[in-house]
C-alpha cells in the first residue's frame, strides 16, 4: 500500500445504484488524478457500429495496399470512454510505445497517448503491443469523484493489464467485481452508514 490519495492506474466500478445511466455497470481505467480533478476512459463499453479499421478510414489514415494492417487489428471496436469530448479519441496502451511530447505515463505498464500518430503507427505496425481506442472520456471536477466514492456510487481496486487488454469487454465488470472478492449477485442499490 501507497500513502498516495490519487487513483491514477487504478480502476473504478460502477455500484448498481449508481444514479447516472451512462455509467451503469462501468469500469473505469483512471489515467490522472489530482486535487484539481480526475480524468479515466470506460474500458467495458464499445462505441455502436465503430472500429479501429472505421476510424482510419475516417480520419484518411489508412496506409498502402502493400501495407494492410493486420485484418483483427481494423475489427477492434472502438469503446465508449465517457460522456466528455465524445468526438476526441483517446489510445490506452502498454508502455512500450512512448511518444515523447504526446504519451501520457499513467503507470509502470500503462499510457495515454491522444494523437493520430499512435493511430497512424498502429496502422503500419509500429505500434504498442496492446490497445485500446476510445471515443470520449470521463472527467470530475476538483472533489467530485471523492464525493461519488463517498457516497458508494464507486468501488476502487487495482488495474492489471490482463484485465485492462485481455479480457472481453463484457467480463471486465463481473472481473473487476471478482479482484475485491466481490459476488455481483450480492451487491444491493442500497447503502448505508456505519
Amino acid at each position: 500500500m501507497t500513502d498516495n490519495p490519487y487513483l491514477d492506474g487504478q480502476l473504478l466500478i460502477a455500484m448498481p445504484g449508481m444514479s447516472d445511466p451512462r455509467f451503469d455497470r462501468s469500469v473505469i481505467y483512471m489515467c490522472a488524478h489530482s486535487e484539481q480533478g480526475a480524468m479515466g476512459l470506460i474500458i467495458n463499453k464499445t462505441t455502436p457500429m465503430m472500429s479501429f479499421g472505421d476510424m482510419l478510414s475516417q480520419l484518411d489514415l489508412l496506409p498502402g495496399e502493400a501495407q494492410e494492417p493486420p485484418r483483427e487489428l481494423m475489427a477492434m471496436p472502438v469503446l465508449y470512454g465517457g460522456p466528455v469530448e465524445q468526438g476526441r479519441g483517446f489510445v490506452l496502451h502498454t508502455s512500450d510505445y512512448f511518444a515523447v511530447n504526446s504519451s501520457l505515463p499513467v503507470s509502470e505498464t500503462i499510457a495515454l497517448t491522444a494523437t493520430v500518430d499512435i493511430l497512424r503507427a498502429m496502422a503500419q505496425g509500429q505500434g504498442p503491443d496492446r490497445a485500446i481506442l476510445a471515443l470520449g472520456y470521463s472527467g470530475w471536477a476538483p472533489g467530485q469523484l471523492e464525493n461519488e466514492i463517498q457516497h458508494n456510487g464507486w468501488l476502487t481496486c487495482a488495474a492489471d493489464d490482463e484485465l485492462v487488454f485481455g479480457l472481453a469487454f463484457d467480463q471486465r465488470y463481473v472481473a473487476a467485481l471478482r479482484k475485491l472478492k466481490i459476488d455481483p449477485a450480492m451487491l444491493s442499490s442500497e447503502s448505508g452508514r456505519a
